[in-house]
């Protein structure tokens, strides 16, 4: 399993809000190397396809509805411990409890509009990045 990989979407509220641009300097800054890059936006279909990991979960829905409300960016990262270190730039899953500098407490809104998704292990990053790009598509 890869551990220099790790996989982010930059999610609806932060492109609707023009943080494209910051927040991927923010992370090539932090060394992180990108190595698949695309501008998209999920179906009600395709979101639910992404969480079903959290299909009995009560946000599930809300999830689904907000991920497919607008663009994302979605991106395969490389850096050593990617995964470890990319969680440590984001922050908190609440932008109110995340360390200041991160991502979240940069551009976050909300504990539900938190700017950007990180995988949380080598195995998903790996099943996360293959969902969005093909070998094709990674460089």
């Amino acid at each position: 399993m890869d551990t220099n990989k790790t996989f982010t979407m930059i999610k609806p509220d932060a492109v609707a809000a023009g943080h494209i641009g910051a927040i991927l300097d923010k992370i090539t800054k932090s060394g992180f190397k990108i190595v698949a890059l695309k501008y998209t936006m999920l179906s009600s279909q395709k979101a639910g396809q992404f969480y079903e990991v959290h299909k009995d979960r009560p946000f599930y829905k809300d999830l689904v509805s907000f991920m497919s409300s607008g663009p994302i960016v979605a991106a395969i990262l490389e850096k050593d411990n990617a995964v470890e270190d990319f969680r440590k730039l984001i922050g908190a899953t609440d932008p109110a409890k995340a360390e200041p500098g991160t991502i979240r407490n940069l551009f976050a809104k909300s504990i539900d509009a938190n700017a950007v998704h990180g995988s949380d292990s080598d195995e998903n990053a790996a099943i996360e990045g293959s969902f969005f790009f093909s070998a094709f598509e990674k460089f």
